[in-house]
């Protein structure tokens, strides 16, 4: 299927022909001459491929991988420039880019990498959709005893026997998913469906398809009758993560489903019965959303008669200890070993840092630390360079030394020497590993 492409570039010709040979390959092209009209066509529309020049009027290419990668975690960003250069390659691809290519040199190169790139994106999308039989957690699966987790299981414990639709609300990696399946487990739809859709991974017409389904020769390629997850989520739970990123349009139709448990697929005539629970989730919010424009403020409303906040991780430092000790111990179990515990120093370490993924940072942040780690137990030395960075801030800076220098050894250890690969470890550039190694009287 063809995909979505915004193409950033400030030369108008060169921009204009681009695009246009892009276009003969099916795709359907977005085109922006600055990196601030690039960000507003990414916020309307869903964006598969960014193809993007370095050096632009308002900013450089290479600072915008990043920022985008964690907006459009899906997506692909491939960088164009004039005048390669090693350092703004590496840098690029280090922040999440899928490739730095030059001008002239590798033009050859931009329609092939563009398939595989959308061919990487429509596969993960397809991913995002999550189908199981039955609930798979229960709320007593919650881990945590901190105030606010426990008030989150607890109205969640209430509103789980009844058929009202539900809003979670929280920052992303809170556990929204997994909240959301342990409602479903502990509802009397346990034994049916649980679905779960991020709304953010599809455009406008890919959504609608996999949401409402289609009949035979509803369009070109439409060879067969395709039910919709809604149908398919018959009589069980439908979770619709990051709502807020849903089409306006789409809306109307959705508010259509909650209201009279009905719909029409693409290419029907007849409307199709559902008897299905909602659970949106989003960390959006969305009355300031109504406010804009941008969600109905009916649908709103029919979402909103249930809400929970889940916490993030930062107001619930004090459950980290033990969501720390289940990763560990899940990942012993995936990797058939004896599962580590944590320093003392490790655990103050993890409770001091500010968690802007929140669980599913911890979570593989811990299983980081267990392949660096030889014995059973984790030092501070184990952990990424980053959080240690946040430590020194807070920690008497001798100390901070002595770990920073354990753990560029343990790094440089379980990389056999290799400086380029342990850099890229530790999230720091070569250079400022060469400066620390001379700092530490380490080996060069």
């Amino acid at each position: 299927m063809a995909g979505f492409i915004l193409l950033i570039d400030d030369e108008e010709n060169l921009r204009k022909l681009l695009s246009r040979i892009i276009q003969l390959e099916g795709f359907t092209v977005y085109q922006a001459a600055t990196l601030k009209a690039g960000w507003k066509i990414a916020e309307k529309e869903c964006i598969d491929v960014v193809l993007c020049d370095v050096k632009l009027p308002d900013g450089n290419g290479v600072d915008f991988v990043l920022p985008f990668k964690l907006k459009n975690p899906l997506a692909e960003v491939i960088l164009l420039t004039a005048y390669g250069n090693i350092s703004d390659g590496v840098t690029a691809i280090k922040q999440g880019a899928l490739d730095y290519i030059t001008k002239g040199d590798d033009n050859d190169r931009i329609i092939p990498l563009l398939h595989q790139a959308v061919d990487k994106v429509l596969l993960q999308r397809k991913k995002t959709i999550r189908v199981k039989s039955q609930g798979s957690y229960s709320l007593k699966d919650i881990i945590g005893s901190s105030a606010a987790i426990s008030e989150a299981v607890a109205l969640a414990k209430k509103v789980a026997p009844t058929n009202t639709n539900i809003l979670l609300l929280g920052e992303t990696g809170t556990g929204k998913e997994v909240f959301a399946n342990a409602i479903h487990a502990e509802s009397k739809r346990s034994t049916e469906t649980f679905i779960a859709i991020n709304c953010s991974a599809f455009t406008k017409d890919l959504l609608e398809g996999e949401l409402f389904g289609h009949k035979a020769g509803a369009y070109t390629g439409a060879i067969k009758d395709k039910k919709g997850l809604i149908e398919l989520a018959h009589k069980g739970t439908l979770l619709l993560d990051e709502m807020g990123e849903m089409n306006i349009e789409l809306q109307a139709k959705l508010l259509r489903v909650i209201e009279n448990g009905e719909f029409i697929k693409l290419g029907d005539e007849k409307t199709t019965k559902v008897d299905i629970r909602i659970i949106a989730a989003t960390n959006r919010n969305l009355a300031d959303e109504v406010t804009k424009g941008n969600f109905r403020e009916d649908l709103f409303y029919r979402l909103n008669g249930f809400t929970i906040n889940l916490p993030s991780l930062h107001q619930r430092v004090e459950d980290i200890p033990a969501l720390a000790k289940h990763f560990l111990q899940k990942y012993a179990a995936k990797e058939n070993i004896e599962a580590p515990t944590l320093h003392a120093q490790t655990i103050a370490l993890l409770q001091q840092y500010i968690w802007k993924g929140n669980i599913r940072e911890l979570k593989n942040v811990l299983e980081r630390a267990c392949i660096m780690s030889d014995g059973n137990i984790i030092l501070p030395e184990h952990l990424p360079y980053n959080l240690l960075q946040q430590y020194g801030n807070t920690t008497d800076p001798l100390s901070l030394a002595s770990v920073e220098k354990n753990h560029i050894q343990k790094v440089l250890q379980y990389t056999k020497g290799n400086k380029t690969k342990a850099a890229e470890l530790m999230g720091i550039g070569l250079t400022t590993l060469y400066r620390k190694l001379e700092e530490y009287q380490l080996p060069i």
